[in-house]
C-alpha cells in the first residue's frame, strides 16, 4: 500500500473584513464626537438665540425688526453686500483669468496677495482703507475736492466689502478655469467664432455655476462683516450704520430683546444663504460630472 499522501494545499487565509484597519476610530465614536462638538460650539448658542426670540410675541418682534433705524441698517448691509458681490464677480473673474491663462513675473506673489484678506485682521483692513480714502488720505485728498467722498459714507462700506469678498470669487472660479479644455476654444476659433462668441458660448457656460457660487459666498461673507466696516463707515444712524453694529449698540444699551430680534433676522438670512450656496455647489458638481 502506498503510504505517500498528497500534500494538502494550505487553507486560504480568512478574508479581511472591510474597514478592519482604520486610521481613526469607528463610525459610532467619530459620529458621536462630531455631534457633541457641533452641539457645544454651534447648536447651543444658536438654540439660545432662537429660544430667546421665541419668548417674544409677534408684535414685539415685528416692532423691533421694523424700526426705521433697523430697516436702514438692513438696507445698507444687504444692499452694499449685493453691490460688492456683483463687483467681485467681474473683478474676481478677471483676476482668476489672468492667474490661469498668463505667465508673468511675480505671478506667485499676485496669487498670494489674493489670499491677503483671509489672513489680514479685518480691523486692520478697515483702518488701512480709512487712512487711504479719508479726506486727508492718499486717495481721498484727490477725490474730496471734486465732491467725491468715500470714507464715512455707504460707498466706503461697499469698498470694504469688496476688499474682503474678492478671494471667495477668485478661489471659486480659478480651479474651474484650470479644468476648462482649451481644445474647445481652439475648435470654436477654427469654426470662425469671435473671441466674444467663444467666451459667451464656450467658456461662460462652464464657469457660470462657479461664478454664482462665488457671488453667494462673497455676499454671505459681506452680510455679517463687522471689523473692516466700522472704521470706514462712520457709523451714522440711518446713513452708514450696518446691522451688526445695531446689534452691538442694543447690547450695550441692555436691550437684549431688540438685539435678539435683529440677530434672528441675520441668522435666518445666513441660513438661507447657506442653503443657496450648498445648492449651487451641488449644481456645479453635477455639471462637472456631466
Amino acid at each position: 500500500m502506498n503510504t505517500a499522501t498528497r500534500a494538502m494545499p494550505p487553507s486560504p487565509a480568512a478574508p479581511r473584513r472591510r474597514g478592519a484597519h482604520r486610521v481613526l476610530p469607528g463610525f459610532n465614536l467619530t459620529l458621536g464626537y462630531t455631534l457633541l462638538y457641533l452641539s457645544l460650539i454651534v447648536l447651543t448658542p444658536l438654540s439660545a438665540l432662537v429660544i430667546k426670540t421665541l419668548s417674544m410675541n409677534w408684535a414685539e418682534f415685528w416692532a423691533a425688526v421694523t424700526a426705521p433705524r433697523v430697516l436702514a441698517s438692513f438696507r445698507l448691509s444687504f444692499g452694499a453686500s449685493a453691490v460688492a458681490a456683483g463687483v467681485n464677480v467681474v473683478a474676481g473673474l478677471l483676476v482668476a483669468w489672468v492667474l490661469v491663462r498668463y505667465r508673468f513675473p511675480g505671478k506667485k506673489l499676485v496669487d498670494a496677495l489674493v489670499d491677503l484678506p483671509f489672513a489680514l485682521p479685518t480691523a486692520v483692513a478697515g483702518i488701512a482703507l480709512t487712512a487711504i480714502l479719508a479726506g486727508n488720505g492718499w486717495i481721498g485728498r484727490w477725490l474730496e475736492p471734486h465732491g467725491i467722498q468715500i470714507a464715512f459714507q455707504p460707498a466706503g462700506v461697499v469698498v470694504a466689502l469688496i476688499f474682503i469678498g474678492l478671494p471667495f470669487v477668485v478661489r471659486t472660479v480659478q480651479p474651474v478655469l484650470e479644468d476648462t479644455e482649451r481644445e474647445l476654444e481652439e475648435a470654436a476659433a477654427c469654426l470662425g467664432a469671435t473671441r466674444w462668441q467663444t467666451f459667451w458660448r464656450v467658456i461662460f457656460p462652464a464657469i457660470a455655476p462657479a461664478l454664482l457660487t462665488g457671488f453667494a459666498m462673497a455676499f454671505a461673507r459681506a452680510v455679517g462683516e463687522y471689523g473692516s466696516v466700522i472704521f470706514i463707515a462712520g457709523n451714522m444712524p440711518m446713513v452708514s450704520e450696518i446691522a451688526p453694529l445695531v446689534i452691538i449698540g442694543k447690547l450695550e444699551q441692555y436691550d437684549i430683546v431688540g438685539a435678539t430680534a435683529v440677530a434672528s433676522v441675520m441668522l435666518l438670512a445666513s441660513f438661507i444663504l447657506l442653503l443657496v450656496i450648498n445648492g449651487l455647489q451641488t449644481w456645479q458638481r453635477k455639471r462637472v460630472g456631466a
